[in-house]
């Protein structure tokens, strides 16, 4: 065994351990009802003490034994995916500090404490979506880390609203109902878990970083990056009361749904579908977020993220098959050469349409019916029960195009499931895709609750997939006919089909628009009229005094007549 693989080996062997001692503490604090909250004084100096604080709660516990869990596949899954790259160390330290951002941002209940986590995980995923060197790489990365600092800047605000209130802790300040004296503090944390967790208008980059390795792809858009923004709310859901800024997240969310599944149908790179599905899925629990259900969320954030690193993890092991090819249309009848890829990923794609007894069953279906019930306006209504019917549609399009059909790809070729590292690091995410949700539902609600839904309703979400899934599969086999009525109706399809123009007006426009802006104020400013008045212009002036002072100062005794005649005529002028 090469060092590599040892290093990947260890790494999951220890993140492992910690996760199941992690989930058995978070199963005896959520039945106790007990949970710690540590303050650890750094410093104190001046009557000024620096206090690190940390909250270790069931919700903490368990939501940093399923990122560990995770992270655990992941990293074996990258000891055989990543081995011929030559700098696999790297590869691994850096997902390793991405794991620990979030780990310092999950136990954080103190705001500045949360920006260490929040900014380290900015930095470590630009790191990891350009780790391939290349223009398109470098592009993403940027656009990336660009629309993370809006975030970034709306949290340091925050901290500078809470400043007035005495402390950063805002478990205190929720419970103690003070923050509906700050009106706009919740409303800068809304926006920062929308740049994070890539909601419209922020959702460009999403898609974007799949230009970074399979197996980041597999952690950032399960348990950690695109999360933290949801579970940054699920923490402040307290003090969202039905607010302003509830009613925008309602909207937005809705629309951010609609929007990802509409694209995905017209999508052909694998991994950019399953990142728009990512994104639909994060506008469903930011949706039932903002209507004031965060243990819903938080469960549905736990099973969404069994499966959805299941799937990033069967994508890549197609890719790394089939010649590290993305097109979907380039595949096609894989369950006869990868039969375990094949079967793991439609387990996966059918929890993630919501299929009985699945991990996704659990938790979607729980939502649907709690939105059914609730009083809802009727767009955001419709939104989701269309953004539910095209998540099965593009779901059977990806089966149809990649895991049956004819072979697509080249004759030659040697394609098979002998690398056992890899699936059994699959099999290990397969068993909670199926077990999960059920586990999941008994511990988070054991008592029994039932909605209440008349017949038309009880049944619209199994009849809406089903009408989505007949409506994927069918449109997508008459293939010739499909792309023909597409080119009559072009623009719709490029509409549609480039989530609504959102890359092209989060790049060229919208941030073109502001880096001129600020290389104008460069020049102009910092550079220029700040520069002539400010630093060098005070400095010169200063210079220049000094010098006449000191001259002023020698033994001269032309100075000296000089001032005595000014002083003698400043004298007589005086008297007179």
């Amino acid at each position: 065994m090469t060092w590599n693989m040892k290093m990947s080996l260890s790494s999951f062997i220890f993140l492992m351990m910690i996760s199941l001692t992690f989930f058995s503490y978070s199963i005896v604090m959520l039945f106790s009802g007990f949970g710690y909250f540590i303050e650890w004084e750094i410093i104190n100096m001046n009557s000024c003490s620096f206090v690190m604080t940390m909250i270790i709660d069931w919700m903490s516990m368990m939501f940093m034994s399923f990122v560990m869990f995770i992270s655990s596949m992941v990293l074996r899954y990258s000891g055989s995916y990543m081995s011929m790259d030559e700098n696999i160390n790297r590869f691994i330290y850096l997902v390793l500090g991405f794991v620990g951002s979030m780990m310092f941002l999950i136990i954080s209940p103190n705001l500045i404490s949360i920006l260490l986590g929040w900014d380290g995980l900015g930095l470590v995923s630009y790191a990891l979506v350009i780790y391939y060197q290349s223009d398109k790489s470098a592009s993403a990365g940027m656009l990336t880390a660009l629309s993370n600092r809006v975030g970034d800047v709306a949290i340091l605000l925050s901290i500078g609203l809470m400043s007035s209130m005495g402390g950063w802790n805002y478990l205190m300040m929720v419970e103690e109902d003070s923050l509906n004296c700050i009106s706009g503090l919740v409303m800068l944390v809304v926006i920062a878990s929308m740049t994070k967790s890539a909601q419209i208008p922020f959702s460009a980059w999403l898609p974007a970083a799949m230009a970074a390795p399979t197996p980041v792809s597999a952690l950032v858009h399960s348990s950690t990056l695109v999360t933290a923004g949801v579970y940054l709310l699920i923490r402040f859901s307290p003090a969202m009361s039905g607010g302003l800024e509830q009613s925008i997240l309602l909207i937005l969310s809705s629309l951010t749904m609609f929007m990802s599944g509409l694209g995905a149908n017209f999508e052909t790179d694998l991994k950019k579908i399953i990142a728009l599905s990512t994104l639909s899925q994060l506008g469903v629990m930011m949706f039932i977020l903002s209507m004031g259900m965060p243990n819903l969320a938080f469960f549905h954030l736990l099973t969404h993220a069994l499966f959805k690193a299941l799937l990033f993890m069967c994508a890549g092991s197609m890719i790394h098959s089939v010649g590290d090819y993305q097109d979907i249309r380039v595949m096609g009848g894989l369950v006869m050469s990868l039969p375990l890829s094949v079967v793991l990923m439609n387990l996966a794609n059918l929890a993630l349409c919501g299929t009985p007894f699945l991990a996704g069953f659990y938790s979607k279906d729980l939502i649907l019916e709690v939105v059914f019930s609730s009083n809802l306006n009727m767009i955001c209504y419709t939104l989701m029960i269309l953004a539910t019917g095209l998540t099965v549609s593009y779901s059977f399009r990806l089966v149809y195009y990649s895991l049956t059909g004819d072979w697509n790809f080249k004759s030659g070729g040697s394609i098979s499931d002998n690398n056992s590292v890899m699936t059994s690091s699959m099999a290990g995410l397969g068993v909670g895709a199926i077990m999960g949700g059920s586990c999941l539902s008994w511990l988070l609600f054991p008592s029994p609750v039932m909605v209440c839904l008349p017949y038309y309703l009880k049944y619209l979400a199994l009849a809406v997939s089903l009408v989505g899934g007949l409506i994927g599969y069918s449109l997508n086999s008459m293939s010739i006919m499909y792309n023909l009525k597409s080119l009559k109706m072009y623009s719709l399809v490029m509409f549609s089909g480039s989530m609504w123009f959102m890359p092209f007006l989060s790049t060229q426009s919208v941030s073109l628009m502001f880096l001129k802006m600020g290389l104008v104020y460069s020049k102009s400013g910092d550079s220029g009229w700040f520069e002539y008045y400010g630093g060098q212009g005070v400095y010169n002036t200063i210079v220049n005094m000094s010098i006449k002072s000191q001259m002023a100062q020698d033994n001269n005794i032309k100075i000296y007549m000089m001032l005595t005649v000014m002083w003698l005529l400043g004298l007589v002028v005086f008297m007179k």
